[in-house]
């Protein structure tokens, strides 16, 4: 079985930019294999970028030649290089056009400030809820780290390639793609920032899309650079901001909301995840994480407030069986919801379409 070190013995016979082999120049900033695929980040100057994606089209045929891999994905990370500044107030963020995505209507990222307040299954059930309206809908799992789709959907094996791009797994209408299905459920991504970036736009512009209405990106939780990455060079056409209602949470939301607000990406609105539980055995009612913050911010920050979602044993187990509950229960009142909600985002992205259709601007 191959590993990691006869991926690095096929590296040394690549020469990089100067001559050396990429391995004794320290070209090489990572390798990860996981089956019969390989994973290699080559870090560089910026200023080559031409010359290093030369460079990594010839170090991915040097690792297919690695026995037992049979699929490589190579990155171009630049670590000296600053993370990109954001547009001056009102200025549109410089975007390229990505080729796999140009048929896709709405690209929706749903976000969180913070990890643990749901943005997953919310993201999974949105998606849902938007192919009830009767649209063609993508999700892409853009949580490098932890990866939820795989599980969320009951999903398991790798996507098929043809001509260059990988084929999306499908579930209950949708199109989905994600890092879990490339690796093993247990094996650590152990990526640089930078890294991350770069495999979340391979995993949009090297998927085969197709025409879709919208396309859901459940993304990493915080507000660092893969975040701040792809919200600049992706031309999302809104973003959902998830949170619990408790203060500690709703810090961290406020944040993911100023960071799409500093690269023009139009917010959709605030869901408060967890906002109440009913008893099943009595019907009572508790507000375990507090109630009514996201909606309380959501009017300070003067954007939508999009609904509230109770804390519901339904909704658990359905996430872990695979079988989300707008998909398992579709008339039962969690998966109305979670229709409402996707109602809203909809008509949302419908109205803003028609007062200012998005532009991509090349860069």
């Amino acid at each position: 079985m191959a590993d990691e070190a006869s991926v690095l013995k096929a590296l040394e016979s690549v020469a990089g930019p100067d001559g050396k082999s990429i391995v004794a120049a320290g070209l090489v900033s990572g390798v990860n294999v996981s089956g019969a695929k390989a994973f290699v980040s080559l870090t560089g100057d910026p200023a080559r970028a031409k010359e290093l994606e030369v460079l990594r089209v010839a170090v991915e045929g040097a690792v297919k030649t690695v026995p037992g891999i049979e699929s490589a994905i190579v990155t171009l990370t630049a670590e000296r290089a600053s993370a990109p500044a954001a547009p001056p107030p009102g200025q549109a963020p410089q975007r390229k056009t990505i080729a796999a995505i140009e048929k896709i209507k709405y690209i929706v990222a749903v976000s969180s400030g913070k990890g643990g307040v749901g943005k997953s299954t919310t993201s999974a059930n949105l998606a849902l809820g938007l192919a009830a309206q009767g649209w063609r809908v993508g999700l892409l799992d853009a949580d490098i780290y932890g990866p939820s789709a795989p599980r969320l959907f009951g999903l398991k094996g790798q996507p098929e390639v043809v001509g260059n791009k990988m084929i999306p797994l499908e579930a209950y209408g949708l199109k989905i793609m994600s890092i879990g299905f490339l690796v093993e459920e247990d094996v650590p991504m152990v990526w640089r920032g930078p890294m991350v970036a770069q495999a979340l736009g391979q995993m949009l512009g090297e998927v085969a899309w197709g025409e879709l209405d919208a396309l859901v990106v459940d993304m990493p939780p915080g507000t660092g650079d893969a975040q701040l990455t792809m919200a600049q060079q992706v031309p999302l056409a809104g973003a959902v901001v998830v949170s619990t209602p408790q203060d500690l949470a709703l810090i961290d939301a406020r944040r993911g909301v100023a960071m799409f607000q500093k690269v023009s990406t139009p917010i959709l609105g605030i869901i408060e995840n967890m906002s109440y539980f009913l008893c099943p055995h009595c019907g009572g009612r508790t507000d375990i994480f507090s109630h009514g913050g996201a909606r309380k911010d959501a009017e300070a920050l003067g954007v939508p407030f999009l609904g509230e979602v109770p804390l519901d044993l339904a909704i658990r187990q359905t996430s872990d069986a695979g079988t989300p509950v707008v998909a398992s229960a579709p008339d039962g009142p969690h998966a109305a919801i979670y229709k409402e909600l996707a109602a809203k985002v909809k008509n949302l992205l419908e109205t803003q379409s028609r007062k200012a259709p998005p532009k991509i601007v090349v860069g």
